[in-house]
């Protein structure tokens, strides 16, 4: 390789990745040791990032403590907590808590949890609590609870027991995932297959705000809207898994604001998380066992999705849902197939 093609390679290593192709572009029309068409193709590939995350081999400490499938995973990152929910019979603990260091700290043996979907974890500092959706059919199902962190059940949302599709009172069927703001406003995805499929916004003493969905493909509609997450600029995202995409909506009003498509070509979207910064979204692909890092949303026009990064997992290990540390920002991935849950850090 010539002088002028080792300098032309460093530079591109140095710049981020919009930034390097348009140099490739440059360089491609102006270098005439760049004419042919193959050797931009190797710049191109060459300039592939490292990757953004690696796992971490030694979370949890003893990893045989979790002993079926595990379904969800919630991070307190204020105590550095991490709440996994599995499913099995009546002598599996429903809850295992880990420390963010990975040693075992407990494990909720208790009767008012049936058959966890999803769970989410209220990190203020006022309070600490720990939120299930149940998608059981017995007396405790087709509920989301709010526990404290050791356990003790503090409130039932929903109708125990009972599927429906009611606001009042309140009932859901296979009630998906929800995410609760610091000031206590509740989003739920309803449901995982069951009658519903629909966004509900609560207030804290759950009174319906707005109400969106029903089953479909047009915008609003949903086919298993499976997981939801929050932005700091007001805009709910839903993994609308079997519709292979993701909407937003505006979180005062319920307006639909657009849809996320072209990254699900091969799988949709099982969980949706934002890292700290909001610089990307991570989202899980249940079918193809990978994990998908997208570049963070436009503030205004939501535009399309980008991957930026892929955690390619191996066969049938089957990511569910997902959370991201507040203040690390690893990620936690709960694996049905794999029965376990894998923990991957940013690099550096």
């Amino acid at each position: 390789m010539g002088v002028g093609r080792c300098l032309r390679l460093r530079l591109v290593a140095g710049l981020g990745g919009t930034a390097s192709l348009l140099l490739l572009i440059a360089l491609y029309r102006v270098g005439p040791e760049l004419q042919v068409l193959n050797q931009l193709t190797f710049y191109a590939v060459w300039r592939i990032e490292k990757p953004l995350y690696k796992l971490d081999v030694n979370w949890p400490k003893f990893p045989e403590q979790i002993t079926d499938q595990t379904f969800c995973v919630a991070v307190d990152d204020i105590h550095g907590l991490v709440y996994v929910g599995q499913r099995g019979d009546d002598n599996v603990p429903k809850v295992m808590v880990y420390g963010e260091d990975g040693y075992f700290l407990q494990a909720w043996n208790i009767t008012t949890i049936e058959m966890p979907h999803g769970i989410f974890a209220l990190n203020i500092p006022s309070m600490s609590s720990v939120w299930i959706t149940d998608v059981g059919t017995g007396k405790y199902g087709h509920t989301v609870k709010q526990y404290s962190p050791a356990g003790q059940l503090l409130r039932i949302i929903g109708t125990p027991g009972k599927a429906g599709s009611g606001t009042n009172p309140l009932q859901f069927d296979q009630p998906a995932d929800l995410f609760v703001e610091p000031m206590g406003d509740i989003y739920i995805v309803d449901g995982d297959g069951g009658l519903n499929n629909r966004l509900i916004k609560l207030t804290p003493d759950l009174k319906t705000l707005w109400l969106r969905g029903e089953n479909g493909s047009a915008p609003t509609q949903f086919r298993i809207p499976h997981s939801v997450t929050v932005d700091s600029v007001g805009r709910v995202w839903v993994a609308d898994r079997a519709n292979w995409r993701i909407q937003a909506f505006d979180k005062t009003t319920g307006e639909w604001l657009g849809t996320w498509r072209s990254c699900f070509t091969e799988d949709g979207p099982s969980s949706v998380r934002l890292t700290p910064d909001e610089k990307y979204m991570i989202v899980a692909q249940i079918n193809i066992s990978r994990v998908l890092i997208l570049a963070a949303p436009p503030v205004g026009a939501i535009g399309d999705c980008v991957v930026v990064d892929t955690i390619q997992l191996a066969d049938e290990v089957k990511p569910h849902l997902l959370d991201v540390s507040m203040k690390t920002g690893a990620i936690y991935v709960a694996e049905i197939g794999a029965q376990q849950v894998q923990k991957f850090v940013p690099l550096d």
